[in-house]
């Protein structure tokens, strides 16, 4: 059944209602549905089953989509939901690099850029903003810098460390209990 799902399938998922709705609602049953809807498609796109949709602007946006936003649906709070996160930061700069991105509509760019911002790695993280300032998304740029400062400040996400077992320093748990943690 997943190999008829076309990147117009996951758009038409993603940027209709309920779920443009609700990107960031994060409930259990959101959760569930994408998990139920799109693990096959997610682990046969892990395994590099998908290829062909890369040589598409609407291709990489779904990629993206799934390989970065699905799995923090479906895996929320495990290891999981980082382990295609690589993969996606590979989808988005090959989309640029095709200039895909010019193809999209403004209104779709943050997707394809966000993998570049939930990367760990400051160059994706620098990229991630001047991708963000250049298209003119200010509220996405705002929050790729950051993002961008947590990475400078502690060489890493400390969100992530529970999901990922690493131990949290003092002065991680000490921002995580701040304030700044929830509101950027």
């Amino acid at each position: 059944m997943t190999s008829k799902i076309t990147p117009a399938d996951i758009l038409d998922f993603w940027y209709k209602p309920p779920m443009s709705e609700q990107w960031f609602a994060s409930t259990p049953a959101i959760d569930a549905d994408i998990l139920a809807r799109y693990e096959a498609l997610w682990a046969s796109a892990a395994a590099g089953e998908w290829g062909a949709w890369r040589d598409s602007a609407e291709g990489c946006l779904a990629l993206c989509i799934v390989l970065d936003q699905f799995p923090l649906n479906m895996f929320r709070g495990e290891a999981r939901s980082f382990s295609t996160e690589q993969q996606a930061v590979a989808i988005t700069k090959h989309a640029v690099k095709q200039g895909f991105d010019q193809q999209l509509p403004k209104d779709r760019l943050a997707f394809l850029y966000m993998p570049l911002m939930h990367s760990e790695h400051l160059a994706d993280q620098d990229e991630s903003v001047r991708l963000f300032d250049a298209s003119g998304l200010e509220g996405n740029a705002q929050f790729a810098r950051h993002h961008r400062e947590i990475v400078r400040r502690f060489g890493r996400f400390p969100h992530r460390n529970a999901a990922l077992g690493r131990v949290s320093t003092a002065d991680e748990l000490a921002y995580l209990a701040s304030k700044e943690a929830f509101t950027g």
